[in-house]
């Protein structure tokens, strides 16, 4: 995850930028730069790499000036080259921003048409240029970002210096956290408030479509309405853990809420926009050549596999076997020559998962690795290394390192496909363009929250939970029963929805809630019916759809909760999020220890 960092202060700030970026290594990065405003002038410097390449620039040319900005970079839009290095810049802002604009395409060609003339591939400039055509028609800071806020769509963090006014920074966030920090005579900006500790213990936490204007005097806040509000100011050094979970109760509440940002990073790892095609990482062997597929995963990770399945042989009709870890070396499995063995993992050292890929690799099979830490044992062993870009996940009931994974894997099933010969340029294209919708679409699952947590209280006092889905909402049925499991320790069990009568179907009675996932679409009938044979016995059923879907069927169910409209490319993302959500609160209804839950570790080290 890329960080952010910005100071006004009364001395020079470029040391204590690049102190601050140095707080959020953990994150991952690629390239960093600094901006700072001094005697009319934008000051600018990045470099590609480590900090340490950073410093040396600044070392031969400083960056002079009481107010800058700063940023270090996971390559998403663009490659990792020092012109698509944050901060950008026009003659007269200059920013750095953590997420993605999904509507960047259209601004850019737009900016274009209008003369605008860009140096880099990013998204980023798209809004240098919004703000800077503002300012240069006569708009005040403020009222520019008043006016480029609202054309903006998808997860960001900004923070933004003008050439003119060396006594203010403006920041906005809409889905990516963004600090404000308040000092003696001087006030901050950052990614969380780790990166700010050095300097204040006093944040404030701006809250979803928040904008503000920082002077040497504090803070003017403003709601995504631009009203004033005020957001309160808290102590940040109590603990590590209190910064990190910042506003919110506990790591996986946070987790759950990263996902719009930390699935738009990922997936801007593995498309090209502006092309609307997928790009992979460099390999060195022919993945048309690949005939045969085996997935191998532990919990969370298999499941993710299970809907691979389904996106690897629907797009590019190649065979695939999976297998849960633990079990996969134990069957001795026969292993097709020249086959791709597929591991999926949040941590890269799940013992269970490194045994299965080191079996896989002696038996001559090409090793490909979906990870969240890309140095770990896993990563350094695969012929194909998919980093996911989920950053440091402490809850122990993951969340996003799943919603990453699928994004990977859904992108890797459609290269793939084109490499078979199964998908067309434009098919691809229209597969891209929906994973490009999928940060929006998480987003507006997170709206749902309060409702969720509203009838939480009704699955709390259950002893036993059913899910049900079909196609690939089955895997997300077992996924939702782990979480549940995981985190509340009431018995749950995920069922593909026709299986229910081959055999669950008795344990059904009024006390059994059964929570059915059944978005809108060409399964949707099937999954409806098994459904009603659920409350034709008593059956008390939580009905997970779109509004379409629940105007059909959400009659007379115990809860309804509505997801967005979405293709069924993305279903799996979207549908993840109430899934965790309705987990989530019915453990802390249940007053269960969400984050470190009983007997749980999270990452299994040994077999």
């Amino acid at each position: 995850m890329c960080g952010i960092i910005g100071i006004i202060g009364k001395d020079q700030v470029a040391d204590r930028l690049v102190d601050g970026l140095k707080r959020m290594e953990y994150r991952g990065y690629d390239s960093a730069g600094v901006c700072t405003v001094e005697g009319g002038q934008l000051i600018r410097r990045r470099a590609e790499g480590k900090l340490g390449n950073l410093v040396k620039e600044l070392g031969g040319n400083p960056a002079p000036g009481t107010l800058g900005i700063a940023h270090t970079r996971w390559a998403t839009h663009g490659a990792p080259t020092t012109s698509n290095a944050h901060p950008h810049a026009t003659g007269e802002v200059a920013l750095v921003h953590n997420g993605i604009i999904e509507n960047f395409k259209p601004l850019r060609e737009g900016l274009q048409a209008r003369g605008r003339r860009f140096e880099s591939e990013t998204d980023t400039e798209v809004v240098a240029h919004l703000v800077s055509e503002q300012v240069e028609a006569g708009l005040s800071p403020q009222d520019a970002i008043k006016a480029v806020l609202p054309q903006l769509r998808g997860a960001f963090a900004l923070a933004i210096a003008f050439r003119q006014h060396p006594d203010l920074l403006i920041g906005a966030r809409l889905g990516s956290p963004l600090v404000v920090g308040y000092g003696e005579g001087e006030t901050y900006l950052g990614s969380d408030a780790l990166a700010l500790a050095p300097l204040t213990q006093k944040i404030a936490y701006l809250e979803e479509g928040d904008w503000v204007i920082i002077s040497r005097e504090g803070a003017q806040i403003f709601d995504s309405e631009n009203n004033p509000v005020t957001r309160e100011i808290t102590t940040s050094g109590v603990s590590a853990a209190t910064i990190e979970k910042g506003n919110y109760r506990h790591y996986m509440q946070k987790e759950i809420f990263e996902q719009p940002v930390v699935v738009a990073q990922t997936l801007s790892s593995y498309i090209r926009p502006l092309e609307q095609t997928v790009a992979l990482p460099q390999m060195d062997f022919d993945l048309s050549a690949i005939d045969r597929i085996t997935i191998v995963a532990c919990g969370t990770s298999y499941y993710a596999g299970m809907v691979a399945k389904y996106w690897f042989e629907t797009f590019a009709r190649i065979p695939v076997d999976i297998d849960v870890a633990s079990e996969f070396r134990y069957r001795d499995p026969v292993l097709q020559p020249g086959g791709l063995a597929l591991f999926i993992s949040q941590s890269g050292e799940t013992a269970d998962t490194l045994a299965a890929l080191r079996h896989c690799k002696a038996q001559g099979q090409t090793i490909a690795v979906v990870v969240n830490v890309p140095t770990s044992s896993m990563a350094r062993e695969a012929d194909l290394l998919l980093p996911t870009h989920a950053g440091p996940e402490i809850g122990v009931a993951s969340t996003k390192a799943f919603t990453c994974q699928l994004a990977v894997l859904a992108a890797l099933a459609a290269h793939l496909a084109l490499c078979k010969g199964k998908l067309s340029a434009e098919e691809e294209r229209e597969i891209v363009r929906h994973l490009i919708e999928a940060p929006a679409a998480l987003n507006a699952a997170l709206a749902h929250d309060e409702d969720i947590s509203a009838m939480a209280h009704l699955v709390a006092p259950a002893r036993d939970v059913l899910y049900l889905g079909r196609g690939p909402d089955y895997p997300l049925a077992l996924e939702g029963a782990l979480k549940l499991k995981e985190i509340s320790y009431i018995h749950a069990e995920g069922y593909a929805s026709g299986e229910m009568k081959h055999g669950p179907i008795a344990l059904i009675d009024e006390a059994v809630p059964v929570v059915v996932l059944a978005p809108s679409g060409p399964l949707f009938e099937k999954t409806v019916s098994n459904m009603q044979e659920v409350r034709a016995r008593g059956g008390k059923v939580v009905l997970i759809s779109d509004a379409e879907g629940l105007a059909e069927a959400g009659e007379g169910c115990l809860a309804t909760i509505e997801m967005p409209k979405v293709h069924p490319l993305i279903a799996p993302l979207v549908y993840a999020v109430p899934v965790q959500l309705l987990a989530y609160h019915v453990a802390v209804a249940k007053g269960t220890d969400v984050d470190q839950p009983r007997n749980l570790a999270k990452s299994v080290t040994v077999e």
